[in-house]
């Protein structure tokens, strides 16, 4: 289907009912490369509006110039049937568009209140302000303890503080980038009953995201993108969750799953954990009581769980961020490294990548080859000696990256931060794969990439599993764990329940484990 065709769908189906939004023609350069090219988008009142693409399709620049901060080249925009062109976000603020984005722009040591006052122009954190703010979360059903600091809160707790900061300004247009990738079902649940009553009083959104499923149960329409193009209007309902991602991105897409499964019983484990109890350095996180887990060599090992129950503090033991005094407490082939930093661990090829991409496992304002420099510089000689880096070998690591996992951006000179969520997902996995680990531990891997991608990144870990490497995959996705690794075992309130065999899972039996609810074997 051509850009014509995918306009003249966009305004039938949009005729019988006023629109909100309608972009006309946008096209953005940076430098030579065009991120966004003709692009025409309609969007109704009270209209929920997918807007989808691989990673690098022009998505976020599209609504950044609809959030005003980026200038479009050519190209006009309506609001409400007026003229609309924002210099800034506060300019669009002004006239009833509101966005919270995939990365909480939240200052974690300030309390709840004072975060949503601060993105309210003027407006003091005082007892008129908080009522105010209590009304909201009382009409939309979404509890926040306003006094609360916000290091002291989950995902879905922080999404809540952006979109009540953001329904605080009234906005008609509201656009989510990515507002499930961090959150329970639960809470996806009670975000979609919010969506649900937003549209109800005729607000509109624009929702993007790569959980296909989710678009296909949510949403009235869809705008697929491709490298910047508009390719599609669709109405997501009458798709299928594969068509949707083929459209998506252009070709059919392979399914991944984990067929070869090694008799890893009769391996030695090469990674053993034996932990009593072990206390977060954030009360975000539940305290680990009395955990066990062995990987053996070819093995990928699942633990899913609800988002605040444990998980980052196992990550933290296991990759080496969080040291223990009894050195026992972690095995690696035979020898005691609980003690040991990340340092130390990874020059034992014991590597990790943890879910929070920026200011976690990236530092926004470097280079991507300074930011493999982070974690690459002992195992692929990047180091020379204890004084001296080879930034010609950090460039053409960074560059094997970029090229082996499809990594949209301009060069290995482009900062973290210029990347979008998905593609940097792409970056931080390929460094550490490429790394060649022996042990590889992996927070959800897949946040927030495309369909072609995570299947991508599924199959490399299957790949370097099948070479010989341990993984200890922690996730929330059900279907990435039922689809990946050989055993499964649940982390409910810091403890780990039994191990299965994942081919003896099913997705109504994992999510009783990540409540606390023990099956039989």
């Amino acid at each position: 289907m051509n850009l014509s065709e995918s306009v003249a769908i966009a305004e039938r189906l949009s005729a019988s009912s006023k629109q909100c939004l309608g972009v006309r023609g946008l096209t953005k350069y940076f430098g030579d490369f065009p991120a966004n090219v003709d692009v025409t988008l309609s969007v109704d009142q009270g209209e929920i509006h997918a807007l989808l693409g691989e990673n690098g399709a022009g998505k976020s620049t599209l609504v950044k110039m609809i959030y005003g901060i980026l200038k479009p080249d050519v190209g006009s925009m309506e609001l409400n049937s007026c003229p609309y062109t924002p210099d800034t976000p506060s300019d669009a603020k002004h006239a009833g568009v509101g966005m919270v984005f995939q990365h909480f722009a939240v200052f974690d040591a300030l309390t709840v209140l004072d975060n949503i006052a601060l993105g309210l122009d003027g407006r003091l954190p005082d007892v008129a302000l908080a009522d105010e703010i209590t009304a909201v979360c009382e009409r939309y059903r979404l509890h926040l303890e306003l006094n609360r600091r916000v290091y002291d809160l989950s995902a879905g707790e922080r999404q809540r503080v952006e979109i009540i900061r953001a329904l605080m300004q009234d906005p008609r247009l509201l656009i989510l980038d990515e507002p499930t990738s961090v959150l329970t079902p639960q809470e996806t649940e009670q975000l979609f009953t919010t969506l649900d009553r937003l549209s109800d009083e005729g607000r509109s959104i624009i929702y993007i995201s790569h959980k296909l499923d989710e678009v296909r149960a949510l949403c009235d329409r869809a705008t697929l993108m491709r490298a910047g193009h508009v390719v599609d209007v669709v109405d997501p309902r009458q798709e299928s969750t594969r068509s949707l991602g083929e459209k998506m991105i252009g070709e059919r897409l392979n399914e991944t799953k984990r067929t070869k499964l090694p008799a890893t019983e009769k391996l030695k484990a090469r990674l053993t954990v034996r932990v009593g109890e072990v206390y977060p350095e954030s009360s975000r996180s539940a305290v680990l009581r009395d955990i066990y887990l062995s990987v053996a060599p070819g093995s990928i090992l699942g633990i899913s769980g609800v988002s605040g129950n444990g998980q980052d503090t196992l990550f933290d033991v296991l990759s080496g961020e969080l040291t223990l005094p009894n050195p026992d407490s972690l095995v690696l082939d035979g020898e005691p490294i609980a003690h040991l930093g990340i340092e130390q661990r990874r020059r034992r090829r014991l590597l990790g990548a943890p879910e929070n991409r920026l200011g976690h496992a990236a530092v926004p304002d470097l280079t991507l080859w300074e930011n493999v420099i982070l974690t690459a510089r002992q195992t692929r000689g990047i180091l020379k000696n204890e004084h001296l880096i080879s930034g010609t070998a950090a460039k053409a690591f960074a560059q094997e990256v970029i090229e082996t996992f499809d990594v949209r951006t301009t060069s290995v000179n482009a900062k973290a931060s210029s990347l979008s969520g998905g593609n940097l997902q792409k970056f931080l996995i390929g460094r550490e794969l490429l790394g060649q680990p022996q042990v590889f531990i992996v927070s959800n891997p897949t946040w927030g990439v495309d369909a072609k991608a995570q299947l991508f990144i599924h199959q490399m870990l299957m790949d370097i599993a099948d070479q010989g490497a341990s993984i200890i995959l922690l996730s929330q996705d059900i279907d990435e764990l039922l689809s990946v690794t050989d055993r499964i075992c649940a982390i409910c309130h810091g403890r780990l329940s039994r191990t299965f065999a994942t081919e003896d899972m099913t997705p109504e039996h994992l999510g009783a484990l990540m409540l606390g609810q023990e099956i039989e074997a």
